[in-house]
């Protein structure tokens, strides 16, 4: 097996402390898409955890949207869930927030708690992927266990 990339190491830190049971998986090519991820996995798109950094407009502060790989996020209908605008973050923002490039952004491992929504449907899953720290890995772990490490709130984000 290659070597874990140093973020994917803190990533399976993370979720060792966290009591999550599962492998980092080092894929051979960048999963840089849904799409790109569930190939890579032999699951559905919809299967693959979406992890955007969004910029609250008002406050500047992050906010972490786990999102089905098959679902596009309503900025509007989540600035308005928030009371806040929202609007997409660059690459310095999100590595600054989370401590991941984007493509590689896990929903743990962080250098401070981020704020987090977490797509509804991605409960109707008996088993999900998400991004390990890097754009070539990724981990595979249920709902329940997303939900318990991202502390994140159940929402409609399509």
């Amino acid at each position: 097996m290659a070597e874990l990339p140093a973020s994917a190491r803190r990533v399976a830190d993370a979720l060792a402390a966290a009591g999550v049971a599962t492998t980092i998986v080092v894929l051979e090519h960048a999963a840089r898409t849904s799409a790109d991820a569930a190939a890579a996995v032999g699951c559905d798109v919809g299967q693959i955890v979406k992890s955007l950094v969004f910029r609250l407009r008002d406050s500047g502060r992050p906010l972490l949207v786990l999102t089905s790989g098959a679902n596009r996020v309503d900025e509007a209908k989540l600035g308005a869930l928030l009371g806040e605008a929202i609007g997409r973050a660059d690459a310095d923002f999100v590595r600054a927030h989370t401590g991941f490039a984007i493509g590689g952004v896990a929903p743990l491992g962080h250098p401070a708690p981020l704020t987090t929504l977490v797509d509804e449907d991605l409960l109707t899953w008996d088993a999900i992927w998400a991004a390990g720290g890097h754009p070539h890995t990724v981990f595979r772990l249920t709902p329940d266990e997303l939900l318990r490490i991202a502390a994140g709130r159940v929402v409609r984000v399509a």
